[in-house]
């Protein structure tokens, strides 16, 4: 069995893609600091796959630890690197936090990878690389404006970093996977987006307002440039995003690539509002709400244009809307019923 490292991978993207990993038969190995997760989505990866995934409790900017890990499991074939802090509006408040963060683990994962030959990198990056664009959808051509954040900025640069090393280091290949906006849970309700503290994400924040842990809902600005006036994204069910990292995996095994950019959305843009009144339709549930005042590093609008993960990954997103919402609705219920 093929062996992947995953860093970061008890988090909310991390665990649906251990998943996904695990039912295409690769061994899952993850390493994480906990900082934003806990242990219990290795226990949900175990009731949905039947197998947990080898655990390695460290900080990915701690280089020595990073050494052991790597070289007790040197015959991965890869490594899909998910851990950094993601909060676009403590990235503000905190940039040298991020800078430190960020490209600090990305550049010691990079040099493991160098130093015990593991060829093939996935990179978790984002839509934010685009900053406002000019023109929608966006497509992987479209020219990356300034970072509207320093967590923007460190997906920009952190793109910057990894396409200068496979230049310089043929023997590794590099799949940027542009994420838009991931929702919603595991259809089992086994694991979910369970953020310490006060949500950062629009849909964890929809499901505690919705189910009275917080008292309402903030919706940051409804004057924007849009049609009704609020911030429109592009939400993809959390499943399809996690499939998306093994289609990449995959396509780098099978010859060299060298570096490739991919965008993961539905190619539909859908505003808050609209995201709320079809999180109420699908789970009939209200949501209560208070408008807020815009948000510093917020973007108007976008959303995606996938066409080339269809045509060269074999990927497209295909969970409907609202089984999605519903997915996050009854993971939200399992929480409370554990509390």
């Amino acid at each position: 069995m093929q062996k992947v490292i995953v860093t970061g991978g008890t988090g909310y993207i991390g665990s649906h893609t251990a998943v996904a990993l695990q039912n295409a038969r690769y061994q899952v190995i993850i390493l994480d600091n906990l900082s934003n997760s806990d242990t219990d989505s290795l226990d949900g990866i175990q009731r949905i796959t039947g197998t947990k995934p080898e655990f390695i409790k460290l900080d990915c900017t701690n280089k020595d630890d990073m050494r052991c890990a790597f070289e007790k499991h040197r015959d991965a074939v890869g490594v899909i690197h998910f851990a950094a802090l993601k909060a676009v509006g403590e990235s503000v408040e905190k940039p040298l936090l991020y800078y430190r963060n960020n490209l600090g683990a990305l550049i010691n994962v990079l040099d493991m990878m160098q130093e015990f030959k593991i060829p093939c990198l996935v990179f978790s990056s984002s839509a934010t690389v685009y900053g406002v664009p000019e023109q929608l959808p966006v497509t992987e051509d479209t020219p990356l404006q300034p970072a509207t954040s320093p967590y923007g900025q460190t997906k920009v640069i952190g793109e910057n970093i990894i396409t200068d090393t496979v230049r310089a280091n043929p023997q590794i290949q590099a799949t940027l996977l542009r994420y838009f906006n991931p929702i919603g849970a595991h259809p089992s309700a086994e694991i979910g987006e369970k953020p310490n503290g006060v949500p950062n994400n629009l849909m964890p924040y929809i499901c505690q307002a919705a189910a009275g842990i917080r008292e309402y809902l903030n919706v940051f600005g409804n004057d924007y440039d849009t049609p009704d006036g609020f911030c429109i994204r592009d939400y993809i069910d959390i499943n399809d995003l996690a499939n998306a990292h093994v289609a990449a995996l995959k396509h780098m095994q099978s010859g060299k690539h060298g570096i490739n950019v991919f965008n993961l959305g539905t190619g539909r843009g859908q505003s808050v509002m609209e995201l709320i009144q079809a999180f109420e339709g699908a789970t009939g549930v209200k949501v209560p709400y208070k408008l807020s005042p815009r948000r510093t590093g917020d973007v108007p609008a976008i959303y995606a244009n996938a066409d080339r993960a269809e045509k060269i990954l074999k990927w497209r997103a295909n969970v409907p809307l609202n089984e999605t919402l519903a997915s996050a609705w009854r993971w939200q219920q399992k929480i409370l019923k554990l509390k």
